[in-house]
Parts: C-alpha cells; structure tokens; sequence
C-alpha cells in the first residue's frame, strides 16, 4: 500500500524508500526524452537491417556504411541501437528515483551526461549546419546539401529535442525535495 502525497507516492512503511514522481514536470519531459531515444532507435534499426528508405539524407560515412552491410558495419548499427535503447530506459528512470542513494545520484549524472552530450552535439551540428546552408560559412570541400538540411532540421534538431527534454526531466528531477518514506498510517 503506497500513501499519495503532493503529487508522489511513498512506499508503504518498511519498504524499501522509493518516490514516484508524477508531477509533469519529471514525468512529461523524461517520457517525450525516452520516446525520442525509441525513435532515433527504431530508425537506426531499419537502416542496420538493410533498410534503405531517407537513408540519403544522411549522407557521409554513415550512409557509406549503412549500404556496405558489412558485419562491422550490422555490428556497429546493433550497438548504437542497443544504446539508444539503454537511454530511453535510463531517461524514464528519472520518474522512479530512490530517495537519498548512490543510485539516485548515478542515474542523475548519467542522464545529465546524455543531456549534455546530446544537447552540445545537436546544438552544434545545427548550428554549424544552418550557417552552411545560408553560406555565413564556405566550406572547403563539396557539400552534399540536401543531407546537410535534413540535418539541420530533422537528424541533429532530433539529437537537440532529445537532449533538451532530457536536461528538463534532470532539472526537475534535481530539484525535487529530498523526503524520507512517509508512513501510510493515518493519524
């Protein structure tokens, strides 16, 4: 039996002193987080599984690579949707946090960590890429434009949205108030 309170639920006296957070300021961000990790991760999968279809809106290595289906190659699609997945798991732990543990802090660092990794990476490819496309910038070598726009607003703006609602799910989760299991009994 779980006691509910201001928008949480304690575990029931003598169990172990776990929070659910429902409020949306966790919830919400941490869900949108995960289903954009799911996505990313579904996408990958069908280009690791010889799918072929916007796969020239990637351009570069990574599209060199998706059409050479060699085994490092599979390999190499397999993990990165392996840890895609990882993340989407990750992200939605942030709405279950023990209270007060090594646990809790690892799983806020951890996913502080994507959220910068991925807020930093698609920031700057966007970034870089819209100056490109409007020609603020010339690069030295040739372009391929039309891998270079879905970048900007589709791949890396992904990478952005993701790491954005990550970072917000961390930051309310952060600053969630620290309380010890309640009692369920009723006084």
């Amino acid at each position: 039996m779980a006691a509910r309170g201001r928008g949480h639920v304690f575990a029931a006296a003598g169990a172990s002193c776990v929070r659910v957070l429902h409020r949306w300021e966790v919830l919400w961000p941490a869900r949108i987080a995960a289903g954009f990790a799911l996505g990313s991760a579904v996408v990958s999968a069908y280009w690791t599984l010889g799918g072929g279809w916007l796969l020239d809106t990637v351009g570069g290595a990574i599209e060199d690579l998706a059409r050479e289906r060699s085994s490092g190659a599979v390999a190499l699609g397999a993990t990165v949707v392996l840890l895609k997945v990882l993340a989407s798991a990750l992200a939605i732990t942030l709405t279950r946090l023990p209270l007060g543990t090594r646990r809790r802090r690892l799983v806020l660092a951890a996913n502080g960590a994507v959220a910068f990794v991925l807020c930093v990476w698609g920031g700057a490819n966007v970034l870089v890429g819209a100056l490109v496309l409007s020609g603020a910038i010339d690069p030295s070598a040739r372009v391929d434009r039309h891998a270079l726009r879905w970048h900007v607003f589709v791949w890396d703006l992904w990478f952005l949205a993701w790491g954005l609602a990550l970072a917000l799910a961390v930051a309310a989760a952060r600053r969630s108030r620290r309380h010890g299991c309640r009692s369920t009994e009723r006084t």
